[in-house]
């Protein structure tokens, strides 16, 4: 009988930082030794981090990644666990996204990344050459390893190539995003892979927020059958031990993690918390500031900091006008004290006070509208970035994909700050998440347990508060009809005829997409946040600016 150890090493590599990163798989191989493993395995470019997009172009990049690869490949010869690490490689004219096999104090084998995906978060053939089109299997201690790295597992060719060579079992090196649907899609790609194959898989992904990205780990062993064996948990590191066998009928995996996954708004919701304390702490961040409003969306975001930092490193600042009503200074006032955070008011009325004046001539004989509630948004985004220069935290903003779809936020004003942790979840998905959160707590958040948002913020109209008596849905459709219309456009790109075949109104959905495309401008200047749907603004949907079609 033939025996492997196999460590899943699901680490959270730091893109560029290729010392830390080095210094971070080694610890994780001293672990896999303890633990008595043969063979440590890690994510797709863990030596550099993933996505490391045009910083892979640079020629001192790409000699500090070989130089971390050769000094990984002599720290094996200590005679403990051989490594699978992925780096970028140059091979004369050749960019390559390799994986290597180290062992023995050398790099044993190399294999390259065959298929370079093109699309969503992805624009790899940017950078890299696919490697060659018949990859062949690497030998270790009795086994023949398929190692094919990330898209390589998703599309039909190498796998099998693989296998026709000889392999024996699959390993697959992932630096698989995140999105609500990912742990499905990504089952049903080993599937196929192993059906097609009749082989194993082992998968491995990295665990990460990296800018909009998100890498939830979720690694998994599926067996000869199609069935998940074994799983990595999501959201947390560790090094986790598989045990492999070959009785005489070819190899399977006989032990390994078993954590429960969980989905839904839990999963969506710790997702984003991974991605917060990533931007925060890789940007060394001492902490943050958000405008507390008494609504919903600013006590959303206020929860997930406090869950991703801990309430000494937020601080919340109501900013109240003299339209702002007695019931959002009290909630504001409730829901700071249930995290814990440091709080204060500072009124915007002397500012709205000056402007009025210094504008008085300029605007003679003009009604007001729009343009001075855009002023009060625009004041408090000041303030919020004053308080952001004197101490240094980092100015979270709070508008949900609802209100940037349509560009229902103020430029300069709300929009104003570093990160958005809202920034692609619909109206609706936020009013869940408060559910979820007072309803329920996990191991890794960082907030109080219980009813962190109190229920008055969660049930009342929504509302922006820069004129008397004001709603969201004096503007906006109500938010149900809205995000079903938004999700369509979005991430279905549906035309204007299929969505109203769905039941929606034909003028409110014409409506809804011309506000849509007028937006673009806004949300090209907005801050960065979190994917965790199919299609987010910025990475994967990229429209113009200056845009003349409408679905007629």
């Amino acid at each position: 009988m033939k025996r492997l150890k196999i460590a899943i090493c699901q680490i959270a590599p730091f893109v560029g930082d290729i010392d830390g990163n080095k210094a971070k798989i080694l610890a994780a191989r001293a672990e896999a030794a303890t633990a008595g493993a043969d063979l440590a395995v890690f994510c797709e470019l863990v030596v550099c981090g993933y996505p490391p997009e045009d910083l892979v172009q640079k020629p001192a990049f790409q000699r500090a990644c070989r130089a971390a690869v050769e000094d990984l490949a002599a720290a094996t010869g200590d005679g403990g666990p051989a490594l699978i690490v992925g780096s970028p490689w140059r091979d004369g004219a050749a960019l390559y996204n390799g994986a290597f096999l180290l062992d023995g104090g050398e790099i044993k084998a190399a294999r390259y990344k065959t298929r370079l995906p093109n699309y969503g978060v992805f624009d790899e053939p940017r950078r890299f050459t696919p490697g060659p089109e018949f990859p062949q299997p690497v030998d270790f201690k009795g086994a023949r390893l398929g190692l094919m790295i990330c898209e390589d597992m998703w599309l039909p060719g190498a796998g099998e190539a693989l296998c026709e060579a000889g392999a024996d079992f699959l390993i697959a090196p992932h630096g698989s995003p995140f999105r609500a649907t990912s742990l499905d899609e990504r089952e049903a790609a080993a599937r196929e892979r192993v059906k097609s194959t009749g082989r194993p898989l082992l998968f491995v992904n990295q665990l990460a927020g990296q800018d909009e990205v998100l890498f939830e780990g979720a690694a998994f062993i599926m067996d000869r059958a199609g069935e998940i064996v074994c799983r990595a948990p999501q959201f947390e590191p560790g090094v986790f031990l598989s045990e492999w066998e070959d009785r005489g009928n070819g190899w399977e995996c006989v032990g390994g993690p078993d954590a429960c996954w969980v989905r839904g708004e839990e999963m969506i919701y710790r997702a984003v918390v991974l991605g917060v304390r990533d931007y925060i702490e890789k940007n060394r961040f001492p902490g943050v500031v958000i405008g507390l409003s008494g609504g919903v969306d600013s006590a959303l975001a206020a929860a997930i900091a406090v869950d991703a930092l801990g309430a000494a490193r937020v601080h919340c600042v109501m900013m109240p006008s003299r339209y702002t009503g007695a019931h959002s200074l009290a909630d504001a006032k409730d829901c700071a004290e249930r995290l814990g955070v440091a709080y204060e008011s500072i009124s915007i009325e002397p500012a709205v006070d000056a402007f009025a004046a210094m504008l008085a001539p300029a605007f003679k004989g003009r009604e007001a509208d729009v343009t001075e509630e855009n002023i009060q948004s625009r004041i408090r985004g000041v303030i919020l970035m004053a308080l952001s220069n004197k101490f240094g935290s980092m100015v979270l903003t709070t508008g949900n994909k609802s209100e940037m779809s349509v560009g229902y936020a103020t430029l300069y004003g709300d929009m104003n700050g570093g990160y958005n942790p809202l920034k692609d979840l619909y109206k609706t998905e936020v009013y869940r998440l408060c559910r979820w959160r007072n309803a329920h707590h996990a191991h890794d958040l960082k907030g109080p347990k219980g009813e962190a948002i109190p229920e008055r913020i969660i049930t009342k109209a929504p509302s922006a508060e820069l004129r008397a008596d004001q709603t969201d849905q004096d503007s906006l459709p109500p938010y149900d009809i809205l995000d079903g219309i938004l999700e369509r456009l979005v991430e279905r790109e549906m035309s204007v005829r299929e969505i109203v075949a769905d039941g929606f109104d034909e003028t409110t959905v014409k409506r809804v997409e011309h506000l849509l495309y007028i937006a673009e401008y806004k949300r090209r200047q907005a801050p960065p946040g979190p994917k965790v749907t199919k299609v987010n603004f910025g990475r994967d949907r990229r429209y113009p600016i200056t845009n003349g079609w409408r679905d007629r």
